[in-house]
């Protein structure tokens, strides 16, 4: 679209919008009505209505003498008042006026998402200060979510969709010259996440304020993310996010509520004994607050995200006029890069320093808040012990476990609690869920690297390590020293750290002393004859009777690093333990506290995932369920399964598939420059880049396809193959080698497939740059078949299988992970199911490593092509390398790429045979959908209030 200029006299061209530049008493007459507005809206606590504003000077004048009385507005059945267009118009105008970044001449459209953002913004903040003001005044207990990411993609559509201002704002923007689509597409994505631990944080926050729960989600307010993703001739390169450069329009920030954060010092006892932790580096967390809007509710919960600063105190001006520049600075860098990336490289020490400042950071900030908080609500009724009753803290992930010692100082150090007290409480407010049973995901930390950065809390973790010490004895006993050896090794928070003293004395035991029957075998050896005297006697009875154990060395290894173990702290220190998949959960289950462990399986919102991304299959899903309440009540959407061989519905779901299909060709010609056909089937894969998630099985499928293709004339390879376009997408680390290979190879195999004549619209591989929600909301609702192929026993769930799902995309993959209950829902004969499963990984391993492994002919064939160079001059040796061996750090395919290579290949080839048959396949396609209720993160929410939290729905009062 033609962007629209100003002049200061004349009106916008092409639209009904007036100039913005209006005089100082027009201004002052605006600010006046916006003043009205807001105080009858603080009195009668009703959403924020904006009166329509005229676009003639003599009607605004007139405008500003109205009653607030005369707005116009529509009425929902739930009682809340909404603008129309024109009133969207007034308040767009208003904000592209008075809260402006662009310069004043034009209205093009950057300056027109961010006037239609804050326009937004006003009601949410209404929204959010009336749910705030409810939940102090009823004083309930409140969940609070600590994550160290949040993906939440863009927010304009799902914000006005929730709010159901959709069709006001469209109306509105099209009247200023502007289609709502264009000036969501202004909105980048918030850099506050990387994969599913953000982007399910970001579906249970939108289920929690759907769902009326009293609840806020603690983050981190990045600066530059994780990285922006760009494919290159040498594959993945990143440069820092940008999304904060024009400001975020969707923050709050709260310079008011701020709270002291320590690093180093040292730990003293007070003359009242208590402890003290002084000297140091100090910095200060400064909230900024993000509303999130429930979909047909008022309820708007809150995410506060951390940014890290100091004063202007610490800038070293004496310094500065020297000439020392950065020393002038320092300490103000040193605060501020603790928010500057999300997941920063931890090779080095400053790296993993800077990790654990992050996650402290984190936990400090919101524990201080959240205690306030309580504090407040409680009053002159203050009592502690009511802690738990009012508060419940879920660590998502490891990254926040730092939660429990902080907990425990606030409460010892400085609110003035016994150990035993502090301790109660921290366990029953504090629960974790576990996201991996990868052994590198799961966190440890130098005990070293912690004494240093935080003195107190190891001393905090070394008591609560004593604690579970005397528990695992209590359970175990000391007679097998041997299994309690295994026990302590297993479960102890710290790892490679010397038993306590006293412990120690309890267990270790001097030489072995012999048994009767080795007393016996002695005196035998030696010719010794029976007892002469009355002490020889006594001396032979005491032996015998004596029962000894054998030796056990609880000795520590001097070369290895002493270590603290996150995962076993959160489960020694919370009171529930959630995996978030059947097959995960009974994973990770733990014998010593089997009553604590249960399974959540993972969910996502139908809002973003179905009803907003997918307008078209929403639709249809309204038509056929003859409601709309499916997208409250999922269990609606089942049932399509009664319809699925109805040939009017599955004519309406290949034309809604198509649409999307048609979409997706844009973008990726938009994208990557590569076009490709909507009457191909789009086989997708995106997902964080992995060994485990075995990227590269599928782009080895592919390579082997692409072989069997060029052995065959052009009329064979149409009678033989499907058309195909592959899509992958997917950040790999920016210091995980192996992977960054992959995504070199992916985009080799492409740049040579795409431009061979002889293959042409038979097969495309497309990799897409920089993978983020909004990618995601654009490729899911297309896709024809997704993959989700990793080793079994190592996703956790995942979530984008339930996306995918819930859009009819068609799966192939292994039991793992929420495969299992996905395949259980949809149907066995609509999942393509291939591969080894859990139970038998570390026998296949071990199988490898003994050199009885004989790889498939394929496998090898599909290796020996990649290294003939037909992808190009790149060395695939160390990639293809690692798939080979019997032994050896980055060998012997750990991961089974091997192994399952001729299981996938053919299930492939089942997957072609399926899609010929379309009506089949459309079958196929509307079952995955209906079995897909299951998996909202409402359902899982509930789980969550219930069972974990303890926690009840709040409605607030019309």
């Amino acid at each position: 679209m033609a962007t629209s200029s100003f002049s200061i006299t004349n009106h916008i061209s092409n639209s009904n919008i007036t100039d913005f530049s209006f005089s100082n008493q027009r201004s002052k007459n605006l600010l006046l009505l916006k003043v009205k507005l807001y105080r009858k809206v603080q009195c009668s606590r009703r959403n924020l209505l904006v009166t329509k504003v005229a676009s003639r000077n003599q009607q605004l004048q007139k405008l500003a003498d109205q009653s607030v009385e005369e707005e116009t507005t529509d009425t929902l059945d739930n009682g809340i008042l909404v603008p129309d267009s024109e009133s969207v118009i007034s308040s767009i105008k208003y904000h592209a006026e008075f809260t402006p970044l662009f310069s004043p001449e034009k209205f093009e459209l950057p300056k027109a998402f961010y006037a239609t953002a804050e326009s937004v913004r006003d009601t949410l903040i209404t929204n959010w200060n009336t749910t705030y003001s409810y939940h102090e005044k009823m004083n309930v207990k409140q969940a609070y979510y600590l994550s160290m990411e949040f993906l939440q993609g863009r927010a304009l559509l799902n914000a006005i969709g929730n709010l159901e201002l959709s069709g006001a704002y469209a109306e509105a923007l099209k009247k200023l010259g502007h289609d709502l689509e264009d000036v969501a597409r202004q909105e980048q994505d918030a850099a506050l996440g990387n994969g599913g631990l953000g982007r399910l944080a970001s579906c249970f926050l939108d289920s929690l304020a759907t769902l009326n729960y009293p609840a806020w989600g603690y983050g981190l307010r990045y600066k530059y993310g994780l990285f922006k993703q760009l494919i290159t001739k040498d594959g993945q390169e990143e440069v820092a996010e940008s999304w904060l450069e024009m400001g975020n329009p969707w923050e709050i920030p709260r310079k008011d509520v701020s709270y002291p954060i320590k690093f180093y010092g040292e730990v003293v006892t007070g003359p009242d004994g208590r402890k003290k932790w002084v000297g140091g580096e100090n910095i200060s967390a400064v909230a900024y607050d993000v509303p999130i809007p429930g979909y047909k509710t008022k309820t708007t919960i809150n995410l506060r995200l951390w940014s890290t600063m100091v004063g202007p105190e610490y800038f070293d001006l004496k310094a500065f006029n020297s000439g020392d520049h950065a020393k002038a600075y320092e300490a103000l860098k040193r605060a501020e890069k603790i928010c500057y990336i999300l997941y920063p490289g931890d090779e080095s020490h400053e790296g993993k320093t800077l990790r654990l400042k992050q996650q402290y950071t984190l936990c400090s900030a919101s524990l201080q808040d959240i205690i306030s908080r309580f504090e407040r609500r409680s009053g002159d009724a203050l009592n502690w012990n009511e802690f738990p009753e009012k508060v419940a803290v879920q660590m998502n992930d490891t990254h926040p476990t730092l939660c429990i010692p902080e907990l425990l100082r606030l409460l010892m150090d400085v609110k003035g609690l016994s150990w035993k007290e502090a301790w109660g409480i921290t366990q029953r407010t504090v629960a974790y869920t576990n996201h991996t049973v990868l052994p590198e995901a799961l966190e440890k930390w130098s005990l070293n690297l912690l004494q240093e950065l935080l003195p107190r809390h190891i001393e905090i973790i070394k008591m609560i390590d004593t604690e579970l010490i005397d528990t695992i004895i209590d359970e175990y006993g000391i007679e097998d020293l041997e299994l309690l050896k295994e026990k302590l090794n297993q479960m102890r928070v710290l790892e490679n750290v010397e038993l306590p003293a006293s412990i120690l004395e309890l267990l270790v035991q001097p030489d072995e002393i012999p048994t009767v029957d080795s007393v016996e075998e002695e005196e035998k050896s030696e010719g010794v004859t029976e007892p002469t005297s009355e002490d020889d006697e006594l001396k032979v009875k005491v032996a015998k009777d004596v029962v000894v154990r054998k030796k056990v060395s609880f000795d520590t290894d001097p070369k290895s690093t002493k270590m603290v173990r996150m995962a076993n702290l959160c489960v020694v220190g919370g009171n529930a333990v959630n995996g978030v998949a059947e097959i995960h959960s009974e994973i990770v289950k733990n014998e010593l506290w089997p009553e604590k462990f249960q399974n959540k399986t993972n969910g996502v919102t139908p809002r973003r995932w179905i009803s907003f991304c997918n307008p078209e299959l929403s639709k249809i899903i309204t038509k056929w369920t003859g409601t709309e309440d499916w997208v409250l009540n999922t269990e609606k959407i089942d049932e399509l399964r009664k319809f699925a061989d109805n040939e009017e519905l599955q004519s309406e779901w290949r034309k809604a598939k198509r649409i999307n299909k048609e979409r997706i060709v844009s973008f990726l010609n938009e994208k990557t420059g590569y076009l490709v056909s909507p009457d191909a089937m789009f086989d997708v894969q995106v997902k964080r880049i992995h060994e485990y998630k075995r990227q590269l099985l599928n782009i080895l499928g592919i390579v082997y396809r692409y072989k069997k293709m060029k052995e065959m004339n052009g009329d064979e390879r149409k009678a033989k193959f499907v058309p195909r376009v592959c899509i992958f997408g997917g950040k790999a680390f920016a210091t995980y080698i192996q992977a960054k290979r992959i995504v070199k190879f992916i985009t080799d195999v492409g740049a040579t497939v795409n431009n061979d004549p002889d293959i042409g619209d038979l097969l495309k591989v497309v990799f897409v740059p920089d993978y983020n929600v909004t990618v995601a909301e654009v490729l899911i609702p297309g896709s024809d078949l997704s993959q989700h192929i990793s080793t079994a026993g190592m996703e956790a769930s995942g979530t984008s299988n339930m996306k995918f799902a819930m859009n009819g995309c068609i799966q192939i993959g292994t039991l793992d992970g929420a495969n299992v209950e996905i395949r259980q829902e949809v149907g066995e004969q609509n999942f393509f199911l291939f591969g080894a499963e859990a139970h038998e990984i570390s026998g296949l391993r071990k199988e490898r490593s003994e050199g009885k492994f004989v790889p498939d002919p394929r496998f090898e064939e599909v290796k020996k092509y990649v290294r003939s160079g037909v992808f190009g001059p790149y060395n695939y040796d160390e990639l293809m390398g690692s798939l080979e061996g019997n032994e050896g750090y980055g060998r012997a395919d750990y991961f089974l790429v091997g192994k399952d290579f001729p299981a996938y290949i053919e299930c492939q080839e089942k997957v072609d045979e399926a899609y010929r048959d379309q009506k089949k396949w459309t079958k196929m396609s509307i079952l995955n959908t209906a079995g897909s209720y299951k998996f909202s993160s409402d359902r899982t929410i509930h789980q969550y209030a219930s069972d974990i939290w303890m926690i009840e729905p709040l409605v607030l009062p019309n």
